[in-house]
């Protein structure tokens, strides 16, 4: 029992290590390169942050597990804004960019529109996942090529003291990415070790402790880069998790092996779409998510918890 606590603790300092190197190193990385920190956010600390989420989807889709890949998508975006973003704005209130409220959520909203219908005879096919993959690269190449467009806030002095030094940046990068991963995966098996211990049913532990935990590097990196006042990386790491999930994961997935849409309900996709759609409206105003939206949007998802329970 008391290795695993040492564990627990390790892997959530791990955790917060790592965000912290990640965020810090992106941040400089985006000063060296003239790419804005919101396209930083939106593209390497994404996806770095959705590889677990990857990881599971591909590994399901080769076992033949399809339906899991598409439950963790869902469950992941609405994890994303209802808890991360929740928890995130409660703690530091973040001001929003306007190509986030113009283009990225409007992005969002109408590709989980899209995976739904896709979904909706059942499969998510090889031309399916064909479709999203293109419309990944198009939005990676307009996020590139819009980089330099928006007006934003210079980045710390400390990020700016890294810019000419790209090695470390990268270094610092993946370092944090390492530390995401390793140290999510030690918090998981730890948490779940100690839920066992305490002779908590594995359902309870599967929907609460394991799902709460695979989302903890999206968790630990918008939290410590709205700490840092980096909103742009806060947020565009979650719109851009959430188009990664649908667009590359579901995407790459289904290229894989067709996806089974089998234990998902309607429901499911609805809340995924009504939190895309609900974040538009509370980023717009004020240009800022406050922490009064915050705890709205923990408060949706601990409804929504309540609502699957067994």
């Amino acid at each position: 029992m008391a290795m695993t606590l040492v564990l627990f603790v390790a892997g959530l300092l791990i955790l917060v290590g790592g965000a912290e190197s990640l965020v810090r190193g992106s941040s400089a990385l985006a000063l060296r390169l003239g790419i804005t920190p919101l396209v930083i956010g939106l593209t390497i600390v994404a996806f770095g942050t959705s590889s677990p989420e990857l990881a599971v989807s591909i590994e399901s889709a080769l076992s033949g597990s399809s339906s899991i890949a598409l439950g963790n998508v869902i469950g992941s975006n609405i994890a994303n804004i209802g808890l991360i973003l929740g928890i995130t704005a409660m703690i530091q209130p973040m001001s929003v960019q306007p190509s986030l409220l113009k283009e990225q959520i409007p992005l969002m909203i109408l590709i989980s529109f899209v995976i739904w219908y896709m979904a909706s005879d059942g499969v998510i096919s090889l031309w399916d996942g064909l479709l999203l993959v293109s419309a990944l690269i198009g939005f990676l190449v307009h996020s590139y090529r819009s980089s330099n467009e928006d007006d934003e806030e210079p980045l710390p002095c400390d990020s700016a003291a890294l810019q000419n030094r790209t090695w470390f940046c990268v270094l610092l990068i993946v370092a944090g990415l390492a530390g995401l991963v390793g140290g999510g995966m030690l918090f998981v098996d730890s948490a779940v070790e100690i839920a066992r211990i305490f002779a908590v049913d594995e359902a309870i532990i599967g929907l609460t402790i394991v799902a709460i935990g695979t989302s903890m590097p999206e968790l630990a990196t918008s939290a410590v880069a709205a700490l840092r006042k980096e909103s742009d990386i806060a947020i565009g790491n979650i719109v851009g998790s959430n188009i990664f999930n649908i667009l590359a994961i579901l995407g790459i997935a289904s290229m894989i092996s067709p996806l089974s849409g089998l234990g998902l309900n309607t429901a499911d996709y609805l809340v995924m779409i009504g939190f895309a759609i609900i974040l538009l409206p509370m980023a717009w105003s004020g240009k800022t998510l406050s922490r009064p939206e915050g705890t709205v949007l923990l408060l949706g998802y601990l409804s929504y918890m309540a609502y699957i329970w067994p």
